[in-house]
C-alpha cells in the first residue's frame, strides 16, 4: 500500500542521522560481511528487491544504474534484454558479484568499483537509477541522492529501497540512540525520509512499505 509523505520530522531539519561514516569504514565493514551477506541480508530482503525492479517499469533496451552491487543479489532479476551497470565502492563484494554474474551468464551486468557520491557517467545516460539498501551505507545520501538525479533521463525513474527512521516517536529516539553503533554492521539506522528527499529534491509518486517487518520503504520517482 502506498504512504503519503510527511513533512514533520522529529529532530529537526539538519538532523538526517546521529550517525557518521566515512569510505574507509564502509569498506572495512563490508569487507568483512562480504563472506555472510547473502545469508544475513539475502531472504529476509529479498521481497523489497523484486518489487523494487518491477516499478522500474524497464523495457526492452533500457539502461539501468545499480547504485551498491553488493554480492550481486539483483543481477539475476533483471531481465536479460536490458543493459545494467552495477557499482559498488568494496572490491570484496565486487569480487563475489562478479562469481554470480560470471555463475548465471549473464552477459546484461556490467560491474565497476565506483564511489556513489562521485559519478562518472554523463548526464542523463539512464532510464532508471536504483539504490537498493544503500542509501543508510554511504557517508553523504544527499550527495548520492543528486548523482542519482544527474544521471537519469528526464523521465526515468529514480527508485530507492532502504530503511528509514520510523515515525513513532519512541521507536524513533531508539533507532536514532543506537545508529552510532549500527554503522558497524553495514547501515545507519536512523535516517530521516523527509528531510533526505527535500534536500535531494526528490518527489516520489509512491512510497510503500516491503519485506516482512515492513520496516523497509520503496520509493519510486520519475525525474522530471
Amino acid at each position: 500500500m502506498a504512504l503519503s509523505l510527511r513533512e514533520h520530522d522529529h529532530f529537526g531539519a539538519d538532523a538526517l542521522s546521529a550517525a557518521t561514516v566515512g569510505n574507509a569504514l564502509i569498506d572495512r565493514v563490508y569487507s568483512k560481511l562480504t563472506p555472510v551477506y547473502d545469508i544475513l541480508f539475502g531472504p529476509i530482503l529479498q521481497p523489497g528487491r523484486v518489487k523494487a525492479i518491477s516499478r522500474m517499469n524497464l523495457r526492452p533496451g533500457d539502461r539501468v544504474l545499480e547504485i551498491g552491487a553488493g554480492t550481486g543479489i539483483n543481477a539475476p532479476l533483471y531481465a536479460g534484454n536490458c543493459e545494467v551497470t552495477a557499482i559498488d565502492l568494496s572490491s570484496a563484494m565486487l569480487e563475489k558479484a562478479r562469481e554470480r554474474v560470471a555463475r548465471h551468464k549473464l552477459r546484461n551486468v556490467r560491474l565497476l568499483e565506483s564511489d556513489a557520491a562521485h559519478l562518472t557517467f554523463a548526464n542523463d545516460s539512464f532510464d532508471a537509477v536504483y539504490a537498493p539498501y544503500t542509501i543508510s551505507v554511504v557517508p553523504d545520501p544527499v550527495r548520492v541522492a543528486l548523482e542519482m538525479k544527474r544521471v537519469c533521463r528526464p523521465g526515468g525513474r529514480i527508485v530507492i529501497l532502504n530503511h528509514f527512521r520510523s515515525e513513532h516517536p519512541l521507536m524513533s529516539r531508539i533507532e536514532r540512540a543506537i545508529s552510532p553503533l549500527t554503522v558497524h554492521v553495514g547501515f545507519k539506522a536512523d535516517l530521516a525520509m523527509s528531510p533526505f528527499l527535500a534536500r535531494a529534491g526528490l518527489r516520489p509518486i509512491s512510497i510503500e512499505k516491503v519485506n516482512f517487518p515492513r520496516i523497509w520503504s520503496l520509493i519510486t520517482c520519475v525525474k522530471e
